[in-house]
């Protein structure tokens, strides 16, 4: 049983997945906000490689891509965090990043150092199911979890298709447009949750736009497997820029007040 089954497997809460961009503020800082974050309790911590045009994110990250690009972060960086991280713990660890950078490497050495590094899923945000053959063969032969997403827009066909090669768990996005905080989410999520999960036995995870433990709460009500948080947990980093300790403790415990939350809706929800 792969980590990520681990978290996922029997009756539980849903799952909390904590999304650092690696190398913010700096890389010193951030590996230190890594073990913050695990130690406060988060299932899944997903790492972010900085991209220089992250047509997926809102300005909350891509500051935060361009703090860590100025710090010197590199996959080199990003593989030796995570082999820092397997050190001390056995938390699931999923990357996110753009193709462009996996593919400039070359896909099998990405996939291999990614394995190689203890990383457990990839991420890919701009590649397609359509077009994923390469790399959904890497992933298997180095026993990488491929991730892909799925939103409102997505037809059942390419849901499908999507599903065929997924592994770890379903990124479902909540609402259209780019990452960062929300007032509300889509009306539309809990329909989507229900269709989606109908569709397949993976785990559904929750992201875009979450901040809020009563949003938390909302996915969890409506069935979430897991929720992913990535902006607001970046915001405390860009709030307190220089003061370590402080945005240790923000992180800290926005993380602890998320999966109260998130622990008592799933206690009262009869799921």
């Amino acid at each position: 049983m792969s980590r990520l089954e681990r978290v996922f497997s029997g009756r539980r809460p849903p799952a909390f997945v904590a999304f650092l961009v690696a190398g913010d503020p700096d890389r010193s800082t951030s590996a230190t906000l890594a073990r913050s974050i695990i130690e406060a309790g988060a299932d899944v911590l997903e790492l972010g490689i900085p991209f220089s045009d992250p047509i997926a994110d809102g300005p909350t990250i891509q500051k935060a891509d361009d703090r860590a690009l100025a710090s010197g972060m590199t996959p080199d960086c990003l593989f030796g965090m995570i082999r820092e991280i397997r050190a001390y713990s056995a938390i699931p660890l999923v990357l996110l990043t753009y193709y462009n950078i996996v593919y400039s490497r070359g896909i099998d050495r990405f996939y291999q150092e990614a394995a190689a590094s203890g990383l457990d899923a990839i991420l890919i945000v701009d590649l397609p199911p359509e077009e994923s053959d390469d790399a959904v063969y890497a992933a298997g032969k180095n026993g990488i979890d491929q991730i892909f997403m799925v939103s409102e827009t997505t037809s059942d066909e390419r849901l499908k298709r999507a599903l065929s090669r997924a592994g770890g768990f379903l990124y479902l996005v909540s609402t259209l447009g780019v990452t960062g905080t929300r007032q509300e989410l889509s009306p539309n999520i809990k329909t989507l949750l229900s269709r989606v999960k109908q569709a397949t036995d993976l785990p559904v995870a929750v992201g875009f736009g979450i901040s809020r433990p009563e949003q938390a709460i909302s996915l969890v009500r409506a069935g979430a497997d897991a929720v992913i948080v990535g902006s607001a947990i970046v915001h405390h980093i860009e709030m307190n820029l220089g003061d370590v300790e402080k945005i240790r403790h923000k992180i800290t415990t926005f993380i602890r007040e998320m999966e109260d939350g998130m622990a008592r809706a799933f206690c009262t929800s009869g799921r």
